[in-house]
């Protein structure tokens, strides 16, 4: 069967361009076609009011947008989408088209207001359904052979293609704009909840403020999560991801999780951490991705959470805490508390290692392994030798060793606390083992 009516090919006569060898249209003469042109053209009118009432009845919840003079768009777009299609059937010159861009409008307007494309072409097939059956009764009145009629709906089905993909360009473009403002209006509300502020005082496990802080800038904080649609939650945790390749896809973290792909460094806040499914959802779409989720803490604190995953990342870099995954700080804790602040650890490691600068590097690292070896267990030579995989007879020479070159100083507890957090420090670098 043949497409919709085209070029003429000869004296007048309109031929589909996907005809053939064979085209009833063409068999009809060219004073029927100017009257069943001319009768179609009449009925437009109130075909196009015809067709918008029954759209309305069938799908109230489309808007009515008016034009500068007061009428509908969509009443406007009807009249000239038939307009343009009986026109051609006159004239039959190339393929009827109609100016997209109320069409385009039709798309962007489903996906402003959040409506699939399902229900416009709905709304479209609709439409052509009412003007053939308005066509095919013109048609028996002026004498149009039936296979000619037949052409004549499949012209109409191939030119409503056209009409939905000029609301398919809106509706693409509206869906992307829409996609840029959210992710626009994300970053701001993730500036926000990150960004360094100076501490409130607090009353209670809510502070003096309430959940949100001071009133100023929950007003702020719950305007920008509205805009977005995102509800406050009670808890967050700040994430930093490192991109596993330059053009990585956005891992697919879920509508609740905020994420900013903009920053060198990925940045995320997962409302309600510990919620149900949330860390093995987290786990799936992490895949393929490293970074770390720090802490979970108050929304007004989700800037701490952050400098705890930052930090987790620079040692992650170092090797000192695993790669290759996206790890939980509050399962690296003693690492994170210990490795951290790296300065202070070192200081005060030289004070606390001192009595072992003299003892040479190997016999130093065995006397140091022994020393929180026995710090661990609190027990004697035989609990410590099991540990460390040597004789007890060593680990009492060893211990002898301490105990000359430290004296009582191991006896007092803050004195045996910082050589304990020194020593775990260094062996979580590597600097320290449990070789005999």
């Amino acid at each position: 069967m043949a497409g919709r009516p085209g070029a003429p090919t000869g004296p007048g006569r309109p031929v589909p361009p996907a005809a053939g060898p064979f085209s009833a249209w063409h068999d009809v003469p060219r004073s029927q076609v100017r009257q069943f042109a001319a009768l179609a053209m009449a009925e437009v009118p109130v075909l196009a009011e015809e067709i918008l009432g029954k759209i309305r009845r069938d799908y109230p919840h489309l808007p009515v947008i008016l034009d500068d003079s007061g009428e509908p768009k969509s009443l406007v777009g009807i009249r000239r989408a038939i307009e343009v299609f009986i026109q051609h059937l006159e004239t039959a010159e190339g393929a009827p088209r109609v100016h997209p861009e109320v069409f385009q409008d039709f798309g962007r307007g489903e996906g402003l207001g959040g409506r699939s494309l399902d229900s416009l072409q709905a709304i479209y097939r609709l439409g052509v359904r009412l003007a053939w059956r308005r066509l095919t009764e013109i048609g028996q009145r002026v004498d149009i052979p039936p296979p000619a009629m037949y052409e004549l709906a499949d012209a109409g089905y191939e030119y409503l293609d056209g009409l939905v993909e000029a609301s398919v360009r809106g509706y693409a473009e509206a869906a992307a704009r829409q996609a840029g403002e959210r992710l626009r209006l994300q970053r701001k509300l993730m500036e926000l909840l990150l960004a360094e502020r100076a501490t409130h005082p607090t009353a209670g496990p809510e502070g003096a403020h309430g959940p949100y802080g001071p009133p100023e800038f929950a007003a702020t904080l719950a305007e920008r999560a509205a805009r977005i649609g995102w509800p406050l939650p009670t808890h967050v945790a700040a994430g930093v991801l490192l991109r596993p390749a330059r053009e990585a896809v956005a891992p697919a973290v879920g509508q609740g999780v905020l994420l900013d792909m903009e920053a060198e460094r990925p940045r995320m806040v997962v409302p309600d951490p510990d919620a149900a499914g949330r860390p093995e959802l987290l786990r799936r779409a992490m895949t393929g991705w490293s970074g770390a989720i720090g802490p979970p803490v108050p929304l007004v604190d989700a800037a701490k959470s952050l400098r705890w995953a930052e930090a987790a990342v620079r040692l992650m870099e170092r090797g000192l805490l695993p790669a290759g995954d996206v790890l939980h700080c509050t399962e690296h804790t003693q690492a994170l508390v210990l490795l951290q602040p790296e300065e202070l650890i070192d200081d005060l490691a030289r004070r606390a290692l001192a009595p072992l600068a003299d003892c040479g590097r190997t016999h130093g690292r065995r006397l140091a392994e022994t020393l929180l070896a026995w710090l661990e267990t609190r027990g004697g030579a035989p609990e410590v030798a099991v540990r460390l995989g040597v004789h007890p007879q060593t680990v009492r020479y060893r211990l002898r060793q301490i105990r000359e070159l430290w004296g009582d100083a191991v006896d007092d507890p803050d004195r045996r606390f910082e050589l304990e957090l020194v020593l775990r420090a260094q062996r979580l670098r590597g600097d320290l083992g449990n070789a005999p």
